[in-house]
């Protein structure tokens, strides 16, 4: 991350459930997630075990990790994987099993 740019703050929306959360431009969509109570699926946290892939409808993300799990078929089909992506813009994601957690 250039430290010299100030942290924004990007709307993500969820499909099916519509929900929402925000996400920063130096964090993971993941953590962002779940800091709002939304429990999005993960394993490993890494880029590597793909338990989070999800489909992004529309917006931009860049990883954190050099080398994240997801074939380039599967990028060019606009899969990513939430765990290593951070919103460069304003997003939807479709994510089925996203689940509200409590609290």
């Amino acid at each position: 991350m250039n430290s010299d740019k100030p942290v924004q703050q990007f709307s993500v929306g969820i499909e099916p459930s519509g929900w929402r959360f925000t996400a920063p431009s130096d964090g993971s969509l993941l953590v962002a997630a779940r800091t709002a109570s939304i429990d999005l699926p993960a394993s490993c946290r890494n880029g590597t075990c793909r338990t989070c892939l999800c489909k992004l409808v529309d917006g931009r993300i860049r990883y954190s990790i050099e080398w994240p799990g997801v074939s380039p078929e599967e990028k060019r089909d606009g899969y990513i994987l939430p765990c290593v992506a951070v919103a460069e813009s304003d997003l939807v994601i479709h994510v089925p099993h996203a689940r509200r957690l409590p609290g």
